[in-house]
């Protein structure tokens, strides 16, 4: 941690807190990794629901029942934390959570489909609110001049986590596969592997990081309501905060590409260049590799040329990376185009919590984050939905379904243009 400078954290803010609050970012990660994107949501598809015509959908369908709960939640429970000052003590509860019903995930087999359903839905829930959370102690530890830098760290430190997983898991399924054993062998050990490493990495975070925010007594003592009239409560406070909302909309756009990218480029590698299964794992370390060089290097850069200059250099990238993976007729492109989207998507994820962070008011800080998740969730689910959608249309057409997906990074760069810096942070401070 020498690498940080004292005055780039807030007043009372220790170093060792950084590293607590960045060892979450590396303890999540291993499941977006591990159970999303690389291992898991094949073997569901494959072996869970045994390759039936609808399991695809089936997965896909879990996802977005997962990402529709956080958005009608997050924003209630980060309410009732920011009350409560208790975002601390509701992290714990939900990674508990999320560890408890990732391991769940080892013992559901193909003759307990719903069961393992329900476990895919619980752990993703538990794992997003946590993401909210954690992403609500940023603007706590760093000067507002610095939020780029830290934010970068953390994500960083984030992608380090997700090929330790994936490097564990992979190890042991090689392992496994020498000694002849099957996939509903050794998947389940990795969803083992990734429970316990979630477990143990986050545990300097409940160790180091400290609960700063001052219970509301008013707010405390009026009575939580539905999870939806909360949600409707939060976007009715947060009308005041008009640059904020023109951030949420922006996110939701940006966010859809991302989440194509997160849930299906192993897809279109296989499906539109014939890519092998030991060639997509590697094409999954290369982005972890770029993701991690790009959030922590763009960070400083961020910080020096303001976040959101630095978010619109990251969306034209994408739009970048889009365009060659619809021009890639060979491997190598799409490797360069692989590699873009690394760079940017850790810098990318990175610059948007710091600019929520700048932008939403530090009293209301978990409940505004609960918004940015709604934002987050909902582009999960416009997303993937939307690149499937083109898929059917065009008769399996990839390619296609990828360079429409450079919408979403356009249409986020003009609604990022609409933010007022100037006047969102003067009303953020107020």
């Amino acid at each position: 941690m020498g690498m940080f400078a004292q005055e780039l954290l807030n007043p009372g803010v220790r170093k060792r807190e950084v590293l607590g609050w960045s060892m979450y970012d590396f303890a999540n990660s291993g499941y977006t990794t591990v159970v999303l994107t690389a291992v898991y949501n094949a073997y569901f598809v494959g072996v869970i629901a045994r390759g039936q015509p609808s399991a695809t959908l089936l997965w896909t369908v879990l996802i977005a029942i997962s990402s529709f709960l956080v958005m009608v939640t997050m924003p209630g429970l980060g309410a009732w934390a920011d009350a409560h000052g208790a975002k601390k003590k509701l992290l714990g509860f939900c990674t508990g959570a999320c560890v408890l019903s990732t391991a769940a995930l080892a013992v559901f087999g193909p003759d307990q489909l719903w069961w393992a359903a329900v476990a895919v839905v619980i752990s993703n829930v538990f794992f997003s609110y946590g993401e909210s959370l954690i992403a609500a102690f940023l603007p706590e530890l760093a000067r507002r001049d610095a939020l780029g830098r830290v934010s970068g760290w953390g994500w960083a430190f984030g992608y380090l986590g997700g090929m330790l997983a994936l490097g564990l898991c992979l190890g042991y399924v090689l392992s496994a596969q020498a000694r002849g054993d099957t996939a509903s062998h050794f998947v389940p050990v990795t969803m083992l592997i990734t429970a316990g490493l979630y477990l143990l990495a986050a545990l300097p975070t409940f160790l180091l990081l400290r609960e700063r925010a001052d219970p509301c007594a008013t707010r405390r003592a009026a009575r939580m309501g539905s999870g939806l009239s909360q949600l409707w409560a939060s976007w009715q406070r947060a009308r005041a905060y008009p640059d904020f909302l023109r951030l949420l909309a922006c996110g939701t756009s940006y966010q859809a590409g991302i989440a194509v990218v997160i849930a299906l480029a192993a897809v279109y590698a296989e499906q539109a260049l014939g890519f092998t299964q030991a060639q997509t794992m590697t094409l999954v370390f290369l982005v972890n590799i770029a993701s991690a060089v790009g959030a922590f290097v763009f960070g400083y850069y961020e910080d020096r040329i303001g976040h959101q200059p630095a978010l619109a250099i990251t969306l034209v990238g994408w739009m970048i990376m889009a365009l060659l993976a619809f021009l890639a007729t060979s491997a190598w492109l799409f490797w360069i185009a692989a590699v873009i989207a690394g760079l940017c998507m850790g810098s990318s994820q990175s610059c948007g919590r710091a600019l929520a962070g700048a932008l939403a008011p530090h009293d209301r800080l978990a409940e505004f984050f609960g918004l940015w998740t709604f934002a987050t969730r909902l582009a999960a689910i416009i997303g993937p939905l939307t690149y499937g959608a083109v898929t059917v249309l065009t008769a399996g057409n990839h390619r296609l379904a990828i360079l429409s997906t450079g919408v979403f990074f356009v249409l986020g760069y003009w609604l990022l243009r609409r933010v007022d810096m100037t006047r969102g942070l003067s009303r953020a401070l107020v």
